[in-house]
């Protein structure tokens, strides 16, 4: 068998990078999925065939479908009553996403799936790309949960988090055209100063890596509950700043490394620290912009890459990596496949369509579905009209 008969949840996490999905269709709704991983999956209703359509409508080897990236076909292999795409009788035919396929009393469809990190608002081309293939894109950083959080976003955030103190420090030394500074200080001598914009799970771990250090750690963020959370965890560690009663200019001043964490869910990330409060900042001192994904909270962010993470504008070291967490594969790997193998498997087990409409919490990270756009911020953001996410399964 493709997967070497492995369990569904084993093979799901071995192949998570599956893009299609070929459903079984009950009443116009997709019941039972396969995930079609690039090699061959053979059709029949013998228990050796990865799909098994188990009637004595369908051969024992009806045929098979082939997969390579975005090229997949499917064969008939002389069955008995043959294999109908969109209503016509093939021998071998490329099929593309939205086809429907009859095999025997079966009906199946073919559907492309996008089930991972889209930040779609910041990213305009992507948008038309995922518009243009119909296909059915599900963003882990708009799945929600019973308590209004992110769990799927929440993972690579913490890690992102970390990353950025490490990353900083790091940027601080002299050979990287930083102040020479150590952020945590060292005997005798005070450490660098850290303000966290956003006090989520990026800001919040952020702190767990600077307070650690030894840093002066200013938090700011809006909620004045969220901040009062922060103090209960980390004590007189952290100083926090409530957003609409400090002067952030002032802040950005006394800033050695400065971290940007705030998110709006599925929209651009506001632009708090703008090109001229840059020259408040001293010579040498460093922004990690997390929210670059987002379109960046630091109006001077542009996108950059693990292998040429920095640049420099009026003196400030810019660190604004896309994917952070790409840096340490392992730990973010192992870390996302906790929180997003159980909606695959909602999704493999009972078909994406009866998955959405069953999880008012996976139905939110819907953003695109068969060319319409379903997420409300992603379509304001770019123009296109918003249709209720229910209407599009």
């Amino acid at each position: 068998m493709n997967n070497e008969t492995r369990p569904l949840e084993d093979s799901l996490i071995f192949n998570q990078n599956s893009r299609y999905i070929l459903s079984l269709l009950n009443e116009e709704i997709t019941s039972i999925s396969w995930f079609l991983t690039n090699g061959v999956h053979k059709i029949g209703r013998l228990p050796d065939k990865e799909i098994i359509l188990d009637d004595v409508t369908v051969s024992r080897n009806h045929g098979f479908i082939t997969v390579e990236d975005d090229d997949i076909y499917i064969i008939d292999e002389d069955s008995t009553n043959g294999i109908f795409v969109n209503g016509e009788l093939i021998t071998e035919i490329e099929i593309k996403s939205g086809d429907r396929i009859q095999i025997g009393k079966f009906s199946l469809i073919l559907t492309k799936t996008e089930y991972t990190y889209l930040h779609l608002a910041a990213a305009k081309e992507l948008t038309e790309g995922l518009v243009k293939s119909k296909g059915v894109c599900i963003a882990y950083e708009t799945v929600t949960d019973d308590n209004g959080r992110l769990p799927l976003l929440a993972p690579m955030s913490a890690v992102a988090g970390r990353m950025s103190v490490q990353a900083g420090a790091h940027c601080l030394e002299k050979n990287q055209n930083g102040r020479g500074l150590l952020l945590g200080g060292a005997p005798g001598v005070e450490g660098g100063t850290v303000v966290i914009l956003g006090g989520g799970v990026v800001g919040e771990n952020a702190a767990v890596i600077a307070t650690g250090m030894g840093a002066k750690v200013h938090i700011v963020d809006k909620s004045e509950a969220r901040l009062k959370q922060l103090v209960e965890m980390f004590g007189d560690k952290i100083i926090p700043e409530q957003s609409d009663k400090i002067d952030l200019n002032k802040l950005v001043a006394k800033a050695d490394l400065l971290i940007g964490g705030v998110l709006i869910p599925g929209a651009e990330a506001p632009k708090l620290i703008t090109k001229p409060m840059l020259k408040l900042m001293q010579r040498g001192s460093v922004i990690v912009d997390v929210a670059i994904d987002q379109g960046g909270c630091v109006e001077t962010s542009k996108p950059t890459t693990h292998g040429d993470p920095t640049y420099i504008i009026d003196d400030v070291i810019h660190y604004c990596v896309a994917n952070m967490p790409g840096g340490v594969p392992r730990t973010s790997t192992i870390a996302l496949n906790n929180a997003t193998l159980p909606h695959l498997v909602k999704i493999a087990n009972n078909g994406y369509a009866k998955a959405l409409s069953d999880d008012k919490h996976l139905l939110a990270g819907l953003n695109v579905c068969k060319g319409q756009v379903t997420y409300k911020a992603v379509a304001d953001v770019f123009g296109y009209d918003y249709v209720d996410p229910l209407k599009t399964l």
